[in-house]
């Protein structure tokens, strides 16, 4: 068993003025893409291999394929002078990077003050370039979510930088830049980072001018086929101005444990690295006071502890650690609702010269203890919680991959209605934001770092650099993200190739391994194999087994016999006898496809099947069956894992692939523009596998869900299979009030099932009943034709700051109110007062309608309107809803 303990991301805030300030610099950006006509300069980071073979559509469980070998480093690229900005994240000081004489790119028009960027676009961070579309009709990039995200884009922002600043350090830090990012500073090449995935800051100190304007320039270079989903692309995440005194806490330089955890009392211990950027050795004294936060984080209280001032000197051009320790009585303990409350403090860090504050730093944390085991599962602060988990990749919808917090916020809360408390970052490190939310609202968290390592999935993804940046990259995760309570594990890696190199990966993994414990000895380590078994060494080195698709079996039925794919019987107990010490975590489950009200015939009696024409799928319409009886081919329904879950109770949990749709991957149909597997659909609208999942995450919960709607025309008369999902145990059927029968569900079933009812118009109901007593019931009724629009914001209230976003739902209901549950009406919204229409959309993966467009069909029913506030200006906000021969709608909010 491995104990894990409590962290919560370190990041300064803004300030005393003299000690510290993170300022944002999201707005006054210029964009351009392309690079300057005739550039005659080199500005690639390196060479990369010519893709020849565009692979689009294969199948996602594809072995990993060995990377094309380059010649020896190209000329002229800029790879030298980018690789020093990971210096601080080698471990060994010889390996790291000495940066070559000389600026390159210097000469570029696009970096120099004098060049006249009026012409370019105005943009505010976050920024993703390819969201507007057009969407590509035609050829290849559906896993790419068939919109451009590739290609060269140049930002460019000019920096008042006030002669007050002179003599203290003052970097760019940047929350996430989609990809191969270089950075120069009036005209000098200041540095990048080439994942596109993850934070990092460069050093601007050495080339500013204190007392006037600076010019701020960032080429990023986007690679087609460099993703399995849809990337993104441009500075899509917050960027700062950080500035300190040169004696100032280390960026992400704080660690906040607590080795022991009670009822009674708790012990924090927090890890400091102080940097000293000046050229003299100085002596600091160092001390830290703890502050309990309320619900939205913000400080409550006076100091509740303290650790007494260290005073330790810091080399000149260097770093020294101090610590101690404090005991807080009575902790109030960080936990997953609903049993728990995601209870935080922050650890407020001074240092002082001279009796003098010159840096202020806080860190909010949680205290909770956490540890696997390997019978027991996930045990949180003495209490075993299940992971009812979903996988989600980092785009937004409609608002792409540019990350914005309320959007993030409803996405968890719509999970959270579902029943969800887990959350795995697949593939990546996530926007710092989302941990912060994630924190607050008490989900758990896997945090995961790679997609790939050595052996490449797409021809131009992160195998091209993983040898040079696998190391600053893992550890620069770790130590912006350690200080997170709600994560509870690290994934180094997701169906990485080195499954398949035996020794080879599994050293890969263990040098991986070991860089966690370094930087994290607390959390376990894990990483999603579809394919490794037992007895194989990359099993072996981690230390919480995660299997993705493996516990439920993968085509492991005799319709897959000869398939050239991976074929697996159920795995859990074959690790569990294997490694009878270590948790198991279903990293990925069911992969299961739909399309939200989509019902096809006939109704396959199976309880989980792939999905082919006639059977749950059909390629003309590009659409599956909701009857969520249909999977990927290596993936199960939710039925088949719930009883896989339900028979190897050791098992930690689940992590559903996935929560909702996510642009790009659209298997089984890759002319469309998004995933089929969300329990949620690309808007954010539930499917009706949504109710499956809450029946079961939330048994407490008094509920029943009926499907397919109750409006067919032309299927009178024919059998129409009726479906409920329910917490209770047995339910009776009523078509026009005729008792169709009384099912109970059997050992290992999720559903009742009347798969012999003959559709007659009317009324549709069941009543559900619990240890024989009456405990939910559900209804729906024929629809008329579509006679007049509903319009709902998701809140009536949105704050006045530029990006706070209203999600607007509209419906379509017939002349006595009832949802029409197939209309597809066209509808034109428009907006009045202050804020503004960014996106529309309806969930229909195959709706190639430009996102920002005003106008859009309904998609059975629904459609979504997404409203954002204008900064600075309060008032009121109405949206309008209008279609031909329908009576028209309207909401108003409240922009405060």
């Amino acid at each position: 068993m491995l104990a894990l303990f409590v962290f919560a991301a370190a990041h300064a805030v803004e300030g005393d003025a003299s000690a510290r300030e993170r300022i944002s610099i999201n707005s006054g950006w210029r964009f351009h893409q392309g690079d300057p006509p005739g550039l005659a300069t080199r500005l690639d980071y390196d060479a990369r291999p010519k893709v020849t073979d565009n692979q689009d559509g294969k199948a996602a469980d594809a072995r990993p394929e060995e990377a094309e070998q380059l010649a020896a480093r190209a000329e002229g690229v800029l790879k030298p002078w980018i690789l020093p900005s990971g210096n601080a994240f080698i471990g060994d000081p010889s390996r790291r990077h000495v940066r070559p004489a000389g600026d390159p790119g210097g000469d570029v028009a696009f970096v120099q003050a004098n060049f006249d960027d009026r012409g370019w676009q105005q943009v505010t961070l976050p920024h993703d370039w390819a969201i507007a579309g057009p969407f590509l009709r035609e050829g290849p990039y559906g896993g790419m979510g068939r919109l451009p995200s590739w290609g060269i884009g140049w930002y460019r922002r000019k920096l008042d930088i006030p002669a007050s600043d002179r003599g203290r350090s003052v970097f760019l830090d940047v929350d996430g830049a989609m990809s191969y990012a270089t950075v120069w500073l009036n005209g000098h090449l200041v540095g990048g980072w080439p994942y596109g995935y993850n934070s990092w800051r460069v050093d601007l100190t050495p080339y500013l001018r204190p007392g006037g304007n600076n010019q701020l320039a960032i080429r990023l270079d986007n690679p087609p086929d460099s993703a399995r989903w849809y990337p993104g692309g441009g500075l899509y995440r917050s960027v700062w101005l950080s500035k300190v005194d040169p004696l100032h806490v280390a960026h992400w330089g704080t660690r906040v444990t607590t080795p022991q955890v009670s009822a009674d009392a708790a012990t924090i211990r927090l890890d400091a690295s102080i940097d000293n950027d000046s050229a003299r050795a100085a002596e600091v004294e160092v001390a830290t006071q703890i502050v309990a936060l309320d619900d939205s984080g913000q400080r409550s209280g006076d100091v509740i502890a303290r650790i007494e001032p260290t005073r330790i000197k810091v080399p000149a051009r260097s770093s020294a650690s101090v610590n101690g320790t404090t005991t807080l009585a009575r902790p109030r303990l960080w936990g997953p609702p609903p049993t728990q409350r995601p209870n935080r403090y922050v650890a407020i860090t001074t240092v002082s010269r001279g009796g003098r504050i010159i840096d202020r730093h806080e860190t909010p944390f949680g205290i909770r203890s956490v540890r696997f085991d390997a019978n027991e599962g996930l045990v949180v602060n003495g209490e075993r919680i299940v992971i009812r988990g979903v996988n989600n990749h980092h785009d937004l919808g409609a608002l792409g991959a540019a990350f914005n917090v309320r959007a993030a916020e409803r996405q968890l809360e719509i999970l959270r209605e579902m029943g969800a408390n887990a959350v795995r970052m697949s593939h990546n490190p996530p926007a710092p934001e989302l941990l912060e939310l994630t924190d607050r609202m008490g989900f758990l968290v896997i945090d995961e770092v790679f997609d790939s390592w050595e052996r490449k999935k797409t021809p131009l993804d992160f195998h091209l650099i993983f040898k040079d940046w696998h190391e600053p990259d893992l550890r620069s995760m770790l130590r912006r993200d350690r200080n997170h309570p709600s994560i509870v594990a690290w994934s180094v890696g997701n169906e990485v190739g080195e499954q398949y190199t035996g020794e080879a990966g599994a050293a890969i993994a263990r040098r991986l391994h070991d860089i966690v414990r370094e930087e994290d000895p607390t959390r376990p380590t894990t990483n999603a194999m579809n394919w490794a078994k037992p007895e194989m060494p990359l099993s072996a080195v981690l230390d919480v087994i995660g299997l993705n698709y493996q516990g439920e079996g993968i085509r492991d039925t005799p319709e897959f016999e000869g398939t050239e794919r991976i074929r697996t019987p159920p795995q859990y107990p074959a690790f569990h006898a294997r490694f009878p010490d270590k948790a198991i975590v279903s990293t990925e489950t069911a992969s299961a496809l739909s399309s939200r009200g989509v019902y096809l015939f006939p109704v396959t009696k199976e309880t989980s099947a792939p999905v082919r024409d006639g059977r749950g799928g059909d390629s003309k319409i590009r659409q599956v069956s909701a009857y969520e009886l249909h999977a990927v081919d290596f993936g199960s329904s939710a039925d088949k894992v719930f009883a896989s879950l339900d028979r190897h109770p050791y098992v930690a949990g689940e992590f559903v692939w996935t929560g909702f749709d996510y642009l790009g991957e659209p298997t089984p149909y890759y002319d469309s523009r998004s995933s089929y597997s969300g329990i949620v659909d690309l808007a954010g609208f539930p499917k009706d596998r949504f109710y499956l999942y809450q029946a079961r995450w939330r048994p407490e919960l008094p509920m029943a869900h009926l499907l397919p709607h109750w409006t067919w025309p032309g299927r009178e008369g024919l059998v129409t299979p009726v479906h409920v999902f329910t917490s209770g145990d047995e339910a009776e059927l009523f078509v026009n009030g005729k008792s169709q029968g009384r099912r109970t569900k059997g050992p290992y079933e999720y559903r009742l099932r009347w798969d012999d009812v003959v559709y007659r118009p009317g009324e549709l109901r069941v009543q559900a009943y619990r240890n024989g007593k009456p405990w939910a019931e559900a209804s729906t009724r024929t629809a008329s034709a579509p006679a007049k629009l509903e319009l709902q914001a998701d809140r009536q209230q949105i704050r006045a700051d530029g990006s706070d976003l209203s999600f607007v739902t509209l419906r379509i209901l017939d002349r006595d109110g009832q949802p029409v549950p197939d209309a597809a009406s066209h509808i034109a919204f428009s907006v009045d007062g202050l804020a503004e229409i960014v996106a529309t959309d309806n969930g229909d993966p195959t709706d190639m309608t430009p996102f920002p467009s005003h106008q859009r069909n309904a998609f059975n029913g629904l459609a979504l309107v997404i409203l954002r506030s204008k900064a600075g200006q309060a008032g009121t906000v109405t949206v309008r809803a209008q279609s031909e021969n329908l009576q028209a709608a309207q909401a108003t909010l409240q922009v405060r």
